[in-house]
């Protein structure tokens, strides 16, 4: 079958999702169209990764930079525009909790966010523009004082509407695309987002115009990760922009076929924002557990008593409370030692960085072990990629025990590359810490230094646990993480879907000639196993099975 891959900064970008990579190259029975939204100018200059055969065709468009089509609107266009966009807008502007919009206003956004895109789709862009005009501000300012809005939006001021505009600009910018076409999305079987969001956009309109169905994954919940990011707006502009979200991240559950979320952390995120339960299915992420395979399958560590944490230095990594469980295991255990892996995540992720370098050199100065030796101390920091530890296995197999000491985290995809190393792991309960684990680890309370050192001290001082609960972890990671499983589930999400879904078109050959057996045949037969329907413009409502009941 031919699938439409939607992303937004990831693949086919350098930068970009690795897991994608590995499902499309898993995948060889079928064709992919890749459409990409680059996020930065840098992401593009990085180019692409190198794209298998079945990578039939890639487009892409750019999310960072607006692009002048050079389209003016007529009287009739401009009143379509301020009629869909002042509707939108008064839906985020109505009292009440986004989170659980009445169905009512979900229909009211959802008729307003395509009656936009047709609006585009008629004029052949220029939707762009009009989303950056003094008119969509007004209409802003218009719903936040109509009538029943929310207290929040009625104290709203200009730079807060000049923001939220902004902002609702950047996230439409998918509408005004040219994808909506019969030779491009509407030429694919199956649309597959790999994010909620303006990823997830183009899969709903390639729905509403041609009845593709649309299958939704979220290794991150797109709504938290805006959650977390709008901490330092106004509250009249994280009050709008909360309630934009959480209507596009409600009608794209609503529309998509099967929603397939990374864990059980993110389901209840998506249950919250109103999923259909029936419509998810959890699919970890896939890895590739090859580079870890010596390391795990070996016998040997390096040195049992050291105690490994690896992964990107910021703040929610709670480093500060790792280096103050060191100081008392140390008072238990005067032989173990730390080695903090990883590099700081920007310029934030630098500034912690010193910080926690400063804080380990107060806590431990330099010991030696004799009058006539140099001092060490006994914490040490390393990047991966240097003559010591060339590669992350090495990272893994340079310690007993890998700790991971977050206070927010989602997929912890350095405790599954631990697992797959058999290493035993302590661990704070946050994220999917606990469904990853699976009872193959020690887990403890976040921000808890004198939890996390009773459990690392546990098991340094118990050889036997720590090769029993890592050869239990690496079991655990082999069996629900790797790139295999992965695909497995997507292929078959993917006949699952297109089973359901009637036939569009006849699919042809090089030659021009019908392809027969390119549609299952039960996508034929009407009735309650092939599910919801989307029945085709072209086709009148009488003839439909809805209609003919």
């Amino acid at each position: 079958m031919r699938i439409g891959l939607l992303t937004e900064g990831g693949y086919p970008y350098v930068s970009g999702d690795a897991w994608c990579d590995r499902l499309v190259r898993g995948l060889g029975q079928h064709e992919f169209d890749v459409y990409a939204l680059s996020r930065s100018r840098s992401q593009e200059d990085e180019g692409w990764v190198t794209l298998p055969a079945q990578v039939r065709r890639v487009r892409t468009a750019p999310l960072w930079a607006a692009e002048d089509d050079g389209v003016v609107y007529g009287r009739r266009a401009r009143r379509r525009f301020a009629e869909h966009y002042g509707e939108l807008a008064a839906v985020l502007c109505a009292s009440g909790s986004p989170e659980v919009a009445s169905t009512l206003e979900a229909d009211r956004f959802g008729s307003a966010l395509y009656g936009l895109a047709e609006l585009a789709l008629d004029e052949g862009g220029g939707l762009g523009g009009a989303l950056r005009s003094e008119n969509a501000v007004r209409a802003l300012e218009r719903a936040c004082h109509a009538p029943g809005a929310q207290r929040t939006a009625r104290e709203a001021r200009v730079p807060d509407l000049l923001s939220v505009a902004a902002h609702l600009e950047r996230v439409l910018r998918p509408l005004s695309l040219d994808w909506y076409q019969d030779d491009a999305l509407g030429a694919v079987d199956l649309c597959h987002a790999t994010s909620g969001g303006p990823a997830a956009l183009p899969g709903l309109l390639a729905r509403h115009f041609f009845g593709v169905p649309l299958l939704l994954t979220e290794y991150g919940v797109r709504l938290r990760t805006h959650y977390l990011a709008a901490t330092d707006a106004p509250p009249a502009v994280r009050s709008l922009l909360a309630a934009f979200h959480c209507r596009l991240a409600a009608e794209t559950y609503d529309r998509a076929a099967i929603v397939t979320p990374g864990n059980a952390h993110a389901r209840r995120w998506q249950e919250r924002c109103g999923a259909d339960r029936a419509k998810l299915r959890t699919v970890h992420p896939g890895m590739d557990a090859s580079p870890f395979a010596e390391v795990g399958e070996s016998t040997d560590c390096a040195d049992p008593d050291t105690l490994v944490w690896v992964g990107r230095v910021e703040p929610t990594k709670d480093l500060v409370s790792l280096l103050h469980a060191f100081a008392e295991i140390r008072k238990e255990e005067p032989k173990t030692r730390l080695r903090i892996i990883g590099a700081p995540a920007g310029p934030e992720g630098e500034t912690y960085l010193g910080h926690c370098r400063a804080l380990a050199a107060q806590l431990f100065p330099d010991e030696a072990e004799g009058p006539h030796t140099v001092g060490d101390n006994p914490v040490s920091f390393a990047e991966i990629g240097g003559p010591e530890l060339p590669t992350l296995a090495d990272a893994y197999a340079s310690g007993g025990v890998t700790v991971l000491s977050s206070v927010v985290e989602g997929f912890p995809i350095s405790l599954v590359e631990a697992m797959f190393c058999g290493r035993a792991t302590v661990s704070t309960d946050v994220g999917a810490v606990v469904e990853v684990i699976g009872g193959t680890g020690l887990v403890v309370p976040p921000r808890n230094p004198r939890a996390l050192a009773e459990a690392c001290v546990a098991l340094v001082r118990d050889p036997a646990r720590r090769e029993r609960l890592g050869a239990a972890a690496r079991a655990r990671a082999l069996e629900l993480f790797t790139v295999e499983q992965n695909t497995t589930a997507f292929h078959g999400i993917y006949l699952e879907i297109v089973a359901r879904t009637p036939v569009r078109r006849v699919v042809v050959d090089e030659t021009g000639e019908p392809r027969p057996f390119a549609v299952p045949a039960e996508a034929h037969v009407p009735g309650r196993w092939t599910g919801a329907r989307v029945v085709p413009r072209s086709v009148p409502a009488w003839a439909s099975p809805e209609g003919a009941r």
